[in-house]
């Protein structure tokens, strides 16, 4: 604390008038105490009317001020006015001030006032304070959740590019160097990633191919795509069919290039040594895939899919449809093969897995449809959220807060569990409302509610809506 250094000289002039009108201004509410450890209130000025009106200004006077308060809150008063007497420097404290529309958070310091052992506690409201911590907790807890959404569909993104059996890089467009590359592109090229990332997309094509592809280049830039063109390796000179597309990340340019090999290239048995690798890579990963037609019936499923369903071979959900297995029977599989054939990709859809013995999972469902190849398909990579929203339920996250929510859970949730949900949720809206209506004054919230102010207390803290108080006072005290 930094005080004046001069006081007497600039200061000392100053008639009671204008310290009154100093003080007033400088705080929410100022209290003149004798300085005796009762703290006796003798004067009391507001610098808020709102706060003068809920603390019914008028009934202070000649009061106790521990009286006042909670009983937490006692301790702290007593501390200041020892401290005062002693002339200690003053310290902030938060203090709770016992009101008919509910605890008033003050944040008070007390100093000794001339030499007639007066004490001047002046104050600051809390209320907004405490009101914007919480706007920013949940602020906080929203970006983390969305943090956590956008890390999950990187890593699903990440994986199909590593996974695809099409070649696939990603080029600056600004100097034309190759930021990423994916395996089956570092085949192509001949080379293990190393030397590929970072090196110039120019250096892997002959002159010719060079020409062409600056060419390529420039015809993407202005319409945004371009034809593919036929290119050559700088080593060895295979042919390979070259496509490329912008697309904008940030301020920045990209080329999104894809390389197919020539028709003889084609030809040879490598492609099917990578359509192998692809296929045990499927077959080991962690999360559920699925291949159906058109129509869901089930072409292909990995090990982890077999898992969640409870089935031991692969034969077993063969000529299946995929719908048997999931949370809504004719529901959920609907929408998903209908948001497939309009736009052909699926994103984060979340559902539940029925397994053959009863056990349920919940899912997020990534798909994509490939309705113009030889056989066409679609593609689902399901994902096990069981855990994730398990640890989120348990933090108050997922309860639901809307009619429209509670719907989504037909079918996945029992009925019993869905009209309990159903009976928090109209309570905690019924209470929300009443401390709307009130202004937060919990006693005449019980009172419109019918309640005693222990019940709602308990309702309060059971639907976790008395923790603005809890968290203002744990973070000024």
């Amino acid at each position: 604390m930094k005080k004046f250094s001069a006081p007497k000289k600039w200061l000392g002039e100053f008639d009671t008038e204008t310290a009154s009108a100093l003080v007033t201004a400088a705080s929410d509410i100022a209290l003149v105490l004798n300085g005796g450890v009762d703290g006796i209130i003798r004067d009391v000025a507001f610098g808020s009317d709102e706060l003068s009106a809920d603390l019914n200004a008028e009934q202070l006077v000649g009061k106790s001020w521990v009286d006042l308060v909670t009983a937490e809150s006692r301790p702290k008063i007593e501390s200041m006015l020892r401290d005062a007497l002693a002339r200690q420097p003053p310290r902030w404290r938060h203090v709770n001030h016992l009101s008919p529309k509910g605890d008033i958070p003050v944040l008070y310091a007390a100093v000794l006032a001339g030499g007639r052992g007066r004490v001047v506690a002046v104050g600051r409201g809390m209320r907004y304070l405490a009101a914007m911590q919480q706007r920013v907790i949940d602020a906080q807890r929203s970006m983390e959740v969305e943090a956590a959404r956008m890390r999950q569909a990187e890593t699903r993104h990440r994986l199909l590019f590593q996974m695809s059996s099409e070649a696939v890089l990603i080029v600056d467009a600004a100097n034309r160097r190759i930021l990423e590359a994916n395996p089956a592109a570092s085949r192509l090229l001949g080379d293990t990633g190393k030397r590929v990332t970072g090196s110039s997309i120019f250096d892997a094509f002959d002159g010719a191919s060079r020409r062409a592809i600056d060419t390529l280049f420039g015809a993407v830039a202005a319409a945004g795509n371009g034809d593919e063109i036929a290119v050559q390796s700088a080593q060895g000179g295979r042919p390979f069919r070259l496509g490329a597309s912008l697309f904008r990340e940030g301020r920045s340019n990209y080329f999104l290039l894809r390389l197919q090999p020539g028709e003889g290239e084609a030809q040879s048995g490598s492609l099917q040594q990578k359509r192998s690798r692809v296929l045990e890579l499927v077959e080991s990963a962690p999360d559920g895939f699925v291949v159906t037609d058109m129509s869901g019936v089930i072409l292909l499923a990995n090990r982890a899919f077999l898992d969640a369903v409870q089935l031991a071979t692969e034969e077993q959900v063969k000529g299946e449809s995929l719908d048997r297995w999931l949370g809504r029977p004719g529901v959920d599989f609907t929408l998903m093969i209908n948001q497939l054939r309009e736009h052909r990709t699926l994103r984060l859809f979340a559902t539940m897995l029925r397994g053959e013995y009863g056990l349920t999972t919940d899912v997020e469902i990534c798909a994509v449809a490939v309705p113009d190849g030889e056989e066409p398909c679609c593609g689902f990579t399901i994902r096990d959220v069981g855990q994730r929203l398990s640890s989120e339920r348990r933090a108050g996250v997922e309860r639901p807060r809307s009619v429209e929510q509670l719907t989504e859970l037909v079918g996945r949730v029992p009925l019993k569990d869905l009209v309990r949900e159903s009976t928090d949720m109209i309570e905690r809206l019924c209470i929300e409302a009443a401390l709307e209506l009130t202004r937060d004054n919990r006693a005449s919230a019980a009172e419109i509610l019918g309640l005693s102010r222990q019940s709602l207390y308990a309702k309060l803290h059971r639907h976790g809506l008395a923790d603005i108080d809890t968290e203002a006072s744990t973070a000024q005290s």
